[in-house]
């Protein structure tokens, strides 16, 4: 199958008319249940992780995290936890690449002892489901992370975490995403604690920290309504912008220039901070938008640096960076404040919170629906065809 629908036939013709187009106020219902899913469902999904991850799981020492779109963003939010906090090998690889070059029992990798996580929350991604089996076919340890259960992904690993959510709706994944990023960082901290990395006591102040950052999430959430649709409406002439971030911003910035595409249409790179002063910085128009992630930790004081630079170029930098920063915030014509503290490994969580509004004020002022859905042509057939949540 293409992975796009026929155009609407007559009724008895035998091939479905696509679903009607998305209103794009769905991302504002998403951020919105954003922190009672983080207050909700980290205890069950934690309970499950440590079903999962028995004590004689103690030896893995490599972590491939495999997905596609949201999911493999999310397995590059998280390797520094899993670097950090488990003191091991993270690999964050997409399913095209693990499945064709970098799976175990492939050329050139040596043997270790693996724990594969495959990312699907409609569990039905082919790539990533067969990822999951060449794992288990080359001796690794193979775990799904999806939201749906008895799914292909599911069937196909030696055990599945389902990180399902209530009242779920159809709509570019967000909600999922985070359900996603917590599931991925409840392993890391019971790899940490089955390695010897962190006592009991030091797992659960962690687990604890992220059933914390509900209140965060939702302050920002709600700072964030009024600040994007003014942001969005500062850049919505741009045909093209940039989102900058580096370590677990790196992944942060990946899946908001992908909620901006798939929601308003408006073509969006994510990119690392190092990397866009070496490339994407002599890209013309000199004018076009550029969001800088800052969440604070290690490359914090580059994104003041890289801000700055853009701004010297005339670019219009939008900043999202703690709510008393002055460092990065003076560069940007427009400041999208993070509200509260979190550590670097977690950052994620509470980083990405800006991208759903963003994404959903400026397909408003651009009169469009998300996935192209407002174009008088075919759309994809299937959920994970589109990049959305089922």
């Amino acid at each position: 199958m293409s992975g796009r629908s026929e155009p609407n036939t007559p009724a008895g013709a035998g091939i479905q008319a696509p679903p009607p187009p998305l209103d794009p106020r769905v991302m504002l219902r998403q951020v919105d249940a954003l922190a009672a899913d983080l207050r909700e469902r980290t205890g069950p999904f934690d309970e499950q992780v440590r079903t999962l991850l028995p004590a004689r799981w103690a030896a893995v020492d490599t972590v491939s995290i495999v997905g596609d779109g949201d999911s493999y963003h999310a397995a590059c939010a998280v390797r520094m936890a899993f670097a950090s906090l488990a003191g091991v090998d993270c690999r964050p690889v997409n399913a095209l690449r693990f499945v064709e070059y970098d799976h175990p029992g492939s050329g050139g990798r040596p043997p270790r002892t693996e724990l594969t996580l495959t990312v699907s929350a409609s569990g039905r991604t082919p790539l990533v489901v067969r990822s999951a089996e060449l794992a288990r076919a080359g001796g690794a340890h193979a775990i799904a992370v999806t939201a749906t259960p008895d799914s292909p992904v599911a069937r196909a690993a030696d055990g599945a975490l389902l990180v399902t959510l209530p009242d779920t709706e159809r709509s570019p994944g967000v909600r999922t995403y985070q359900a996603s990023l917590l599931g991925l960082l409840l392993i890391a901290i019971r790899l940490g604690e089955l390695r010897g990395r962190l006592s009991g006591p030091e797992a659960d102040a962690l687990r604890g920290e992220l059933t914390a950052l509900a209140g965060p999430v939702g302050a920002t959430a709600e700072t964030a309504r009024t600040r994007c649709r003014e942001t969005a409406e500062r850049i919505a002439d741009a045909a093209v912008l940039g989102v900058l971030g580096s370590g677990p911003s790196h992944g942060t910035a990946l899946f908001a220039a992908a909620k901006v595409i798939e929601t308003s249409g408006v073509f969006a790179t994510g990119q690392d901070l190092e990397e866009w002063c070496h490339v994407e910085r002599f890209a013309r128009p000199p004018e076009a938008p550029v969001i800088v992630v800052a969440a604070p930790g290690r490359s914090y004081r580059h994104a003041a640096e890289v801000a700055a630079k853009a701004a010297a170029l005339g670019r219009r930098v939008i900043t999202v960076a703690p709510g008393d920063d002055t460092a990065i915030a003076r560069h940007g014509r427009s400041a999208l404040p993070v509200t509260g503290h979190v550590r670097e490994e977690f950052s994620p969580l509470l980083y990405h919170v800006f991208a759903a509004p963003l994404s959903c004020h400026l397909a408003q002022l651009l009169g469009r629906a998300p996935f192209l859905a407002d174009l008088p042509r075919p759309i994809p057939t299937t959920p994970q065809d589109r990049g959305e949540t089922p």
